[in-house]
């Protein structure tokens, strides 16, 4: 089965991007707090956390740009990852003041999470359902 070329490079893209992101908050997490003019948590950890989660779903990114067929299960972890911190920082920005930091990550995640669906769509599911 032919993979469209665009799949892989999305989801390389996607690596990269999470990698980054992870590394910064992760090895500077108040930098970008500073950077934007926005008052950080009272703990680092609350934000260091979260970017190692970003780090294990880079790998996850990675993983499947190397084999987008064999790992088009692990898609749908990529989809529900997008889908919340788009849908929390998607409803702050709805309902209150969402600072702007988060805005374009808000943005970027949104159309990620879409072309995830779409390369999950245009995969073929195996012999096991996935």
């Amino acid at each position: 089965m032919m993979v469209a070329k665009w799949i892989p490079v999305l989801f390389w893209i996607t690596a990269v991007y999470d990698s980054v992101l992870g590394l910064v908050f992760l090895l500077s997490p108040g930098y970008p707090f500073e950077l934007f003019g926005v008052t950080p948590p009272n703990h680092m950890g609350y934000v260091q956390f979260p970017a190692a989660l970003l780090l294990i779903f880079a790998f996850l990114f990675f993983n499947i740009a190397r084999n987008p067929l064999a790992n088009r299960g692990l898609i749908v972890y990529g989809i529900l990852f997008k889908a919340a911190y788009c849908g929390v920082s998607g409803w702050y920005w709805a309902v209150t003041d969402l600072p702007a930091m988060w805005k374009p990550f808000t943005l970027a995640d949104l159309v990620m999470g879409l072309l995830f669906i779409l390369a999950y769509r245009q995969l073929p599911a195996d012999i096991f359902g996935q």
